[in-house]
């Protein structure tokens, strides 16, 4: 008996019930990225009933993907409760959490950061800081990334997440000491619950400064276990691909493989696959909000979901009448809207079982149905959040 859960980073498939809350009114990732690209070549999602889902709540078509007569897959969409629209907030709910009140957040700036926490990051790095405002992270390493070659400071920067970034050059500061310096930060900002810490290595000279695929996320403990340590404490395997074990602070996960693109998660997904029998394969495909999202280019965004329909029709044939496959994601990231942020949105939810014919799932209230359809598939307890789907 193996899950596979894979979450689609950032397709969000309409906005949210107070996505005005968040400033994100009108924001849709994946019907807007349709229109602006004059529709979409989804033929294997279109066959599982992704088309299906904006029907559900009355939300913008998908161009080019149209409801299937017979969907091959379960098909919903999901609404967050918890505060936030950030990685770590979605993902710890679709593994059973729910954040109230959620993580902090920091003032544009500059200054961005409390001076206290950035006078202790200082001399406990030894290493100056610059930056310490909200900002683009490409913007940021364009702007500072010389002053940082120079210098050898830390450039330090947030967003509209709960995020403490670092960006430093690998050949001024090694990938070892831009690490140990993440988990000073992790420690110093534990108290003020935020969310993430992320090392954002890059190399290059000022004009053509790249970032490197060596990122890594520190994330804040989760408060109470998710159904990932559940399962690893009931026996079952639990293996992490891409940057899910940094989410999850390497709790709850059996084992591992790290990855920086979408391309060799997609890889990494087939390999554990086929060597597993037992458990739940957790993979997150960063593409899409990372290269996409983020950089406001819905032609590449249109392009990377292209790549993943024909995976995705290779990897179908490879589920067995006792697998389950759910495909989700923990916001939105509408490359057509303002600004460069995460959009609050309904994310898409399908649900595949080899041999059963796909059913409506109505709109959940709450990413935690995924938390507890692997509790029950699992035999576990019941979720004490949440409802099977």
């Amino acid at each position: 008996m193996r899950a596979t859960l894979i979450v689609l980073d950032s397709c969000g498939i309409g906005p949210a019930p107070d996505a005005a809350e968040y400033g994100d009114e009108g924001a849709a990732t994946l019907p807007h990225v349709s229109s602006a690209v004059g529709g979409l070549r989804l033929p294997t999602f279109q066959r599982l009933g992704l088309g299906n889902i904006p029907g559900l709540f009355g939300g913008p078509p998908i161009a080019g993907v149209p409801p299937a007569a017979a969907p091959l897959a379960s098909f919903g969409a999901m609404e967050e409760m918890s505060e936030g629209k950030d990685t770590i907030t979605g993902h710890w709910e679709i593994a059973g959490l729910c954040l109230r009140p959620g993580f902090a957040r920091f003032a544009p700036g500059p200054p961005s950061f409390p001076p206290d926490l950035i006078r202790e990051f200082e001399s406990r790095t030894n290493r100056p800081v610059i930056g310490n405002k909200a900002a683009d992270g490409v913007a940021i390493m364009n702007e500072l990334g010389a002053e940082q070659m120079r210098s050898g400071a830390w450039i330090v920067y947030t967003s509209a997440d709960s995020v403490f970034q670092i960006c430093a050059h690998e050949e001024v500061i090694p990938l070892d000491e831009l690490y140990r310096a993440c988990k000073i930060a992790r420690e110093l900002c534990d108290p003020l619950r935020v969310g993430r810490v992320i090392a954002r290595p890059f190399r290059g000279r000022p004009g053509d400064f790249r970032r490197t695929p060596n990122r890594r996320d520190f994330a804040y403990r989760p408060g109470e276990p998710t159904v990932l340590e559940r399962l690893a404490a009931a026996g079952h395997s639990v293996v992490a691909i891409g940057k899910i074990e940094d989410i999850f602070a390497r709790r709850g996960i059996t084992a591992s493989e790290h990855t920086g693109t979408s391309a060799d998660s997609r890889a990494a997904v087939v390999r554990w696959f086929r060597a597993m029998d037992h458990g739940l394969l957790f993979a997150n495909f960063i593409d899409f909000d990372m290269n996409f999202g983020h950089r406001r280019d819905p032609v590449g965004y249109a392009s990377e979901l292209e790549r993943t329909d024909r995976w995705m029709a290779k990897f179908l044939p490879e589920l067995g009448p006792s697998d389950a496959l759910i495909l989700c994601a923990d916001h939105g990231n509408d490359p057509t809207f303002r600004g460069s942020d995460h959009t609050r949105e309904r994310v898409p939810l399908l649900v595949v079982r080899p041999g059963m014919p796909g059913r409506p799932l109505g709109v959940r209230r709450g990413f935690m149905d995924v938390a507890a359809t692997l509790a029950d598939w699992f035999g576990l307890p019941p979720w004490p959040r949440g409802r099977p789907l």
